[in-house]
Protein backbone atom coordinates (compact mmCIF):
# COMPACT_ATOMS: atom_id res chain seq x y z
CA UNK A 1 0.00 0.00 0.00
CA UNK A 2 0.87 3.13 -0.37
CA UNK A 3 -0.02 6.40 1.83
CA UNK A 4 0.16 9.73 -0.37
CA UNK A 5 -0.10 13.73 1.42
CA UNK A 6 -0.28 16.48 -0.66
CA UNK A 7 1.79 19.87 0.60
CA UNK A 8 1.47 23.17 -0.91
CA UNK A 9 -1.28 24.92 -1.72
CA UNK A 10 -2.44 28.17 -1.51
CA UNK A 11 -3.41 31.63 -2.57
CA UNK A 12 -1.26 32.94 -5.41
CA UNK A 13 -2.09 35.46 -7.90
CA UNK A 14 -2.37 34.83 -11.87
CA UNK A 15 0.68 34.86 -13.34
CA UNK A 16 2.30 33.45 -10.20
CA UNK A 17 3.60 30.07 -9.15
CA UNK A 18 3.36 27.40 -6.81
CA UNK A 19 5.06 24.07 -6.67
CA UNK A 20 2.69 21.08 -4.58
CA UNK A 21 4.67 17.96 -3.22
CA UNK A 22 2.83 14.76 -2.60
CA UNK A 23 5.60 12.84 0.00
CA UNK A 24 4.47 9.13 -0.26
CA UNK A 25 4.50 6.27 2.54
CA UNK A 26 6.47 2.64 1.97
CA UNK A 27 9.40 1.48 0.03
CA UNK A 28 7.31 0.51 -3.02
CA UNK A 29 7.14 4.64 -4.41
CA UNK A 30 8.95 3.80 -7.25
CA UNK A 31 7.06 0.99 -8.30
CA UNK A 32 4.14 2.84 -9.57
CA UNK A 33 3.41 5.41 -11.59
CA UNK A 34 2.15 8.91 -10.52
CA UNK A 35 -0.06 11.37 -11.67
CA UNK A 36 -1.75 14.69 -10.58
CA UNK A 37 -5.13 15.06 -10.67
CA UNK A 38 -7.67 17.91 -10.12
CA UNK A 39 -11.03 18.93 -9.52
CA UNK A 40 -12.77 22.48 -9.70
CA UNK A 41 -16.24 23.24 -7.83
CA UNK A 42 -19.03 22.03 -9.83
CA UNK A 43 -16.83 20.05 -12.24
CA UNK A 44 -15.78 16.48 -12.57
CA UNK A 45 -11.95 16.08 -11.80
CA UNK A 46 -9.61 15.85 -14.52
CA UNK A 47 -6.23 14.83 -15.46
CA UNK A 48 -3.23 16.81 -14.95
CA UNK A 49 -0.13 15.01 -15.54
CA UNK A 50 1.64 11.75 -15.40
CA UNK A 51 5.03 10.63 -15.08
CA UNK A 52 6.23 7.21 -15.28
CA UNK A 53 8.29 4.90 -12.22
CA UNK A 54 11.56 6.34 -13.02
CA UNK A 55 10.54 9.71 -14.28
CA UNK A 56 11.67 9.34 -18.08
CA UNK A 57 8.43 9.76 -19.45
CA UNK A 58 5.46 12.04 -18.92
CA UNK A 59 2.17 13.72 -19.84
CA UNK A 60 0.55 16.63 -19.58
CA UNK A 61 -3.47 18.23 -19.98
CA UNK A 62 -3.40 20.38 -22.61
CA UNK A 63 -4.17 23.08 -20.68
CA UNK A 64 -1.45 22.58 -18.45
CA UNK A 65 1.30 22.14 -21.38
CA UNK A 66 4.21 24.54 -21.39
CA UNK A 67 3.03 25.45 -18.03
CA UNK A 68 2.99 22.87 -15.71
CA UNK A 69 6.40 19.95 -14.73
CA UNK A 70 5.58 16.83 -13.23
CA UNK A 71 8.76 15.22 -11.47
CA UNK A 72 9.63 12.71 -8.67
CA UNK A 73 12.46 11.77 -6.76
CA UNK A 74 12.22 8.74 -5.66
CA UNK A 75 15.03 8.21 -3.12
CA UNK A 76 12.54 10.71 -1.04
CA UNK A 77 9.51 9.29 -2.06
CA UNK A 78 8.20 12.20 -3.65
CA UNK A 79 6.10 13.98 -6.54
CA UNK A 80 6.10 17.22 -7.32
CA UNK A 81 4.01 19.40 -9.39
CA UNK A 82 5.81 22.91 -10.44
CA UNK A 83 3.35 25.35 -11.53
CA UNK A 84 4.18 28.30 -13.93
CA UNK A 85 1.87 31.05 -15.44
CA UNK A 86 -1.31 30.57 -12.52
CA UNK A 87 -4.51 31.03 -14.32
CA UNK A 88 -7.75 31.80 -12.55
CA UNK A 89 -8.90 28.74 -14.27
CA UNK A 90 -6.45 26.65 -12.53
CA UNK A 91 -8.23 26.74 -9.20
CA UNK A 92 -9.11 23.63 -7.68
CA UNK A 93 -8.29 20.77 -5.31
CA UNK A 94 -5.06 19.22 -6.59
CA UNK A 95 -4.61 15.40 -5.95
CA UNK A 96 -1.71 13.16 -6.64
CA UNK A 97 -2.35 9.53 -7.33
CA UNK A 98 -0.55 6.31 -7.51
CA UNK A 99 -1.10 3.59 -10.32
CA UNK A 100 0.18 0.43 -11.35
CA UNK A 101 0.93 1.35 -14.51
CA UNK A 102 2.06 4.60 -16.70
CA UNK A 103 -1.52 6.10 -16.95
CA UNK A 104 -3.76 9.43 -17.83
CA UNK A 105 -6.86 7.25 -16.67
CA UNK A 106 -8.06 8.46 -13.37
CA UNK A 107 -9.83 4.39 -12.90
CA UNK A 108 -6.44 2.77 -13.15
CA UNK A 109 -5.30 4.73 -10.11
CA UNK A 110 -5.15 3.01 -7.06
CA UNK A 111 -4.31 5.17 -4.22
CA UNK A 112 -5.09 9.23 -3.46
CA UNK A 113 -3.82 11.66 -1.55
CA UNK A 114 -6.41 13.87 0.40
CA UNK A 115 -6.07 16.83 -1.66
CA UNK A 116 -4.45 20.42 -1.35
CA UNK A 117 -6.28 23.94 -2.74
CA UNK A 118 -4.73 26.15 -5.02
CA UNK A 119 -6.60 29.17 -5.85
CA UNK A 120 -5.55 31.57 -8.49
CA UNK A 121 -6.84 35.20 -7.92
CA UNK A 122 -6.87 37.55 -11.23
Amino acid sequence: QVQLVESGGGLVQARGSLRLSCAASGRTFRSYGMGWFRQAPGKEREFVAAINRYGGNTNYADSVKGRFTISRDNAKNTLYLQMNSLKPEDTAVYYCAAAPEFTVVAGMYNYWGQGTQVTVSS
